[in-house]
């Protein structure tokens, strides 16, 4: 029989005293390390001393959304896979503190996750009967304390087809064809009609607005188009188009594109650049523009560098995730993801994000996660 390893048999209290000097980071990578270091170091009185002998702890990181097939396993995704920039580290979060099956992570803000799950099937229930999707329920939770709670439930048809947007004051807003507004101060959703022309695309909830790139143009050529919405405005918050004659063609450079919330109150558009407006004009890089929410200008913030475009060109798709000063952007065949990032040390710069979960072949989601000692759910 193996013997136990000495560091086992020591009090927890001391244990807790000399992991309560390591760096954040180090501390969940020790969490990993064994079941006995994962509850020890989630233990409410060790995040008890750590949030009176730190100042406020957090993390920025870059979190990846599981893609989830039909027939996904009740085990499978039962942690959840970020990236530190900083330390060019992977990091995984467990979240096998859930009573649910299959998390799918979705958002995150201030140190809070979000994520659609189904409770864990009762120990007497049918094997054979298929479970339905109507008890799907939105989850808030901070996997750093490992805590959660269950927000107030909607129908199925948000869970599939919903995009959840969240806030720094835990608003959160699940957008599809209409809409669900939840404040954290009420407890049920406000919900209210869109009147957006077409189907929304990558919105964002910016303070009290939420923004979302809408196409206007015809079913032969794509016009795109920045739609803002009010959503204090009650009782009925209403969309309208967000233009100014100052910024000309913007919208119309871009091949594809998508919205990623920028760093404080700005907005980045980032799409392919077009060659020509021609129909099918190719595109010679990928383009990063940045909207001021505050002056209503825009600026360009980034461009690919052509020798790192070069293994999007094939690609027909490609998903672009991140916010403030890093953004990702990942495509088919690719086997990695590229990083925009202006936060760095060395100054701003563009890399390549190597050893992805996974066999690293497909397009990857994700959202930016700033993990918080003291975020409660």
């Amino acid at each position: 029989m193996e013997e136990e390893p000495p560091i086992y048999r020591l009090p927890h209290d001391t244990l807790h005293q000399i992991f309560s000097s390591l760096p954040l980071r180090q501390i969940i990578l020790c969490r990993s390390l064994s079941k006995f270091f994962l509850h020890l170091l989630s233990a409410p009185s060790f995040l008890h001393l750590l949030s009176i002998s730190h100042p406020p702890l957090h993390l920025h990181l870059l979190a990846l959304r599981h893609r989830h097939t039909p027939h996904a396993s009740h085990t499978s995704h039962t942690s959840l896979s970020l990236f530190d920039p900083d330390h060019n580290t992977w990091l995984h979060f467990p979240l096998d503190f859930l009573p649910f099956h299959s998390p799918l992570p979705v958002a995150s803000s201030h140190g809070l996750l979000y994520l659609w799950a189904q409770p864990k099937p009762k120990p007497n229930a049918n094997p054979s009967q298929p479970e339905t999707t109507s008890t799907k329920s939105l989850i808030a939770c901070n996997p750093l304390t490992r805590t959660f709670r269950v927000l107030p439930h909607l129908g199925s048809a948000w869970s599939r087809h919903g995009a959840v947007l969240v806030d720094a004051d835990h608003r959160v807003m699940v957008l599809t064809e209409l809409a669900a507004l939840y404040c954290h101060r009420t407890p049920k959703w406000l919900k209210f009609s869109s009147n957006l022309p077409s189907k929304p695309r990558s919105p964002l909830l910016i303070n009290h607005s939420a923004f979302a790139l809408c196409d206007v143009g015809s079913p032969w050529r794509s016009q795109w188009k920045l739609f803002s919405c009010n959503i204090v405005a009650t009782p009925s918050p209403s969309w309208s188009r967000l233009e100014r004659h100052e910024w000309g063609d913007v919208f119309d450079v871009l091949k594809r594109p998508r919205l990623v919330r920028g760093h404080g109150n700005r907005i980045l558009m980032v799409g392919g650049l077009k060659s020509s407006f021609a129909l099918n004009a190719p595109c010679s890089t990928i383009l990063v523009l940045r909207l001021d929410l505050d002056k209503l200008e825009w600026d360009e913030a980034a461009r690919m560098p052509l020798e790192m475009f070069r293994a999007f060109r094939e690609s027909t798709k490609f998903k672009v995730f991140g916010g403030g000063d890093r953004v990702c952007f990942s495509a088919k065949r690719i086997g990695k993801l590229a990083l925009w990032d202006r936060c760095a040390a060395e100054g701003e710069q563009w890399r390549w994000i190597d050893n992805l979960p996974g066999n690293g072949d497909g397009l990857y989601r994700g959202f930016v996660f700033e993990g918080r000692l003291h975020a409660v759910p």
